[in-house]
């Protein structure tokens, strides 16, 4: 398995990401387990989570991610081969938001002990925070790397006169700066990363794990119909946004890919992200060991100029 670095942090990473966000919404801790398993058999060892994964489920309270992720941890001792992710600032209660040193402190303690580990590899801004001063954020982060409780911090939904800032303050301060960016980026959804974010990225030499890879599934094919809504809970939402001329454009040219290398549309759609130039490892998810078994392969497809050029035109924004 080819690895990348997260930025300048020195932190080596597979060409796929897998979302967390699955464990405790979608996936019992048992499933949780057998994928956690099959991932390190596939060598895809790094695992992006969050504090507030999956609070949006009824009877949850957010945290749920991280504790199956920390009991497979106690239970297969393999924290040395895991690459561990997780993020702060989005709400976990009354007084639990944002970016303050406070609650940064605070956060970061509540995560480790439910990860079960006293260091998380990337811990990342979950939201920007305008009411904390950036040169405070990143102050808190500093301390955080110094005493060995993170390696390196990242930022997820910046916009990029906001990431470029704090870089700014992080230089002028001598203070740990943000290493990588966690935007939405996929075949559908490229104007927004692309139009402004990608600059700062490659200017700065940040690594990318960008989410929604898939599209929410619209990119694997699934949809194709308005009769496809009903094939999940979030089908109505993704024929409503991506079924529509572009988004049929872009799947045509996913099947002639997908078929000139006798691979499937999902495959396809990650495989010309690897290749994008700034892009270190997409997040995928997976419920089952079929899905994941077949993403897998993504990492392992080579797209040639003409597929790039085949894609990009399908998509263009």
């Amino acid at each position: 398995m080819n690895k990348r670095e997260l930025g300048r942090s020195g932190i080596q990473v597979p060409l796929l990401t897998f979302g967390g966000n699955v464990f405790g919404w979608t996936v019992d801790q048992t499933a949780s387990f057998s994928l956690l398993d099959a991932l390190l058999d596939h060598k895809l060892n790094f695992i992006d989570t969050a504090d507030v994964y999956s609070s949006w489920v009824e009877g949850n309270k957010g945290g749920e991610s991280e504790t199956i992720i920390g009991n497979w941890l106690k239970k297969s001792g393999k924290r040395d081969q895991i690459i561990l992710a997780t993020k702060v600032g989005k709400p976990m209660g009354e007084g639990k938001s944002g970016l303050s040193p406070r609650y940064i402190k605070e956060a970061v303690e509540a995560s480790l002990k439910r990860l079960q580990t006293d260091y998380i590899d990337l811990y990342q801004s979950h939201d920007d925070d305008t009411d904390t001063p950036l040169a405070e954020t990143m102050a808190a982060f500093d301390t955080l790397i110094k005493e060995g409780k993170v390696r390196a911090v990242g930022a997820s939904n910046y916009s990029a006169p906001r990431l470029a800032e704090a870089l700014k303050v992080s230089q002028e301060n001598g203070l740990a700066r943000y290493e990588t960016l966690q935007p939405q980026y996929n075949l559908y959804d490229r104007k927004v990363y692309e139009e402004a974010l990608e600059k700062v990225v490659t200017d700065n030499g940040l690594g990318v794990i960008n989410f929604y890879g898939l599209a929410a599934g619209f990119l694997t094919g699934k949809y194709r119909t308005r009769a496809d809504a009903g094939k999940s809970k979030r089908g109505e939402n993704v024929v409503a946004r991506c079924l529509n001329e572009r988004g049929l454009k872009v799947l045509a040219g996913l099947d002639q890919v997908a078929a000139k290398h006798g691979a499937q549309p999902g495959q396809v759609a990650l495989a010309w992200q690897i290749a994008r130039p700034g892009i270190t490892s997409p997040i995928v998810s997976a419920t089952s060991l079929e899905q994941l078994n077949e993403l897998a392969q993504a990492a392992t497809l080579k797209l040639d100029n003409e597929d790039i050029k085949i894609l990009n035109d399908a998509s263009a924004w």
